[in-house]
């Protein structure tokens, strides 16, 4: 339905939805021992079926304004994807999160598609405190998190069972007014 340019690689950020349950699931096939090291997400889909029951379940959160899933495809392939784990308006707070397969990583997509979801979701639907959880051995995905200029604020420390070891799990985020001041501050040095 629409596609979100993410600069000249080929790269976009499109709306991930049940009717891409074969193609969701052929991108879980390709990388799903990379995508599942620290977390269980698509872990489940191992059919179309079952793909399309995980889409659907995130579409079902787009219907209720909770949550929903974008697609990252480079020239075409799906790739990875980033999410709104959580969207709750009334407190202002979301999760955003990502997932890639080995293809679509070093090249800086998970970091241009999360701006998108946080310009979004700050600017346009008001949230003021926009959080990323990851798993401490996760590190591509607390780098992530640092080049994005989210603070880390605590470690739950071995919160989460994954595999037979207990994660610690770190929360970062950031808040609107910082948000907005550091796009002000890219924004300004680009000049």
């Amino acid at each position: 339905m629409y596609a979100i340019s993410l600069g000249d690689d080929g790269a976009e950020l499109r709306p991930l939805e049940p009717w891409h349950a074969p193609e969701f699931l052929a991108h879980l096939d390709r990388g799903r021992d990379f995508i599942t090291q620290h977390i269980p997400f698509g872990a489940r889909a191992t059919t179309v079926d079952s793909a399309r029951e995980i889409l659907q379940r995130y579409a079902d959160k787009r219907a209720a304004d909770t949550g929903c899933l974008h697609g990252l495809w480079l020239d075409g392939t799906l790739v990875g994807g980033v999410l709104y784990r959580t969207f709750d308006v009334s407190t202002g707070v979301c999760e955003i999160g990502c997932w890639l397969e080995p293809a679509g990583t070093g090249r800086g997509l998970v970091t241009r598609a999360s701006r998108v979801l946080i310009d979004w979701a700050v600017e346009e639907r008001g949230m003021h405190r926009v959080e990323w959880h990851a798993a401490s051995a996760n590190t591509a995905s607390v780098r992530a998190a640092q080049r994005l200029g989210l603070t880390r604020e605590g470690v739950l420390r071995e919160s989460f069972p994954w595999r037979g070891v207990r994660q610690d799990y770190e929360i970062w985020a950031v808040l609107a007014p910082e948000w907005r001041a550091s796009r002000a501050r890219d924004a300004h040095s680009d000049h």
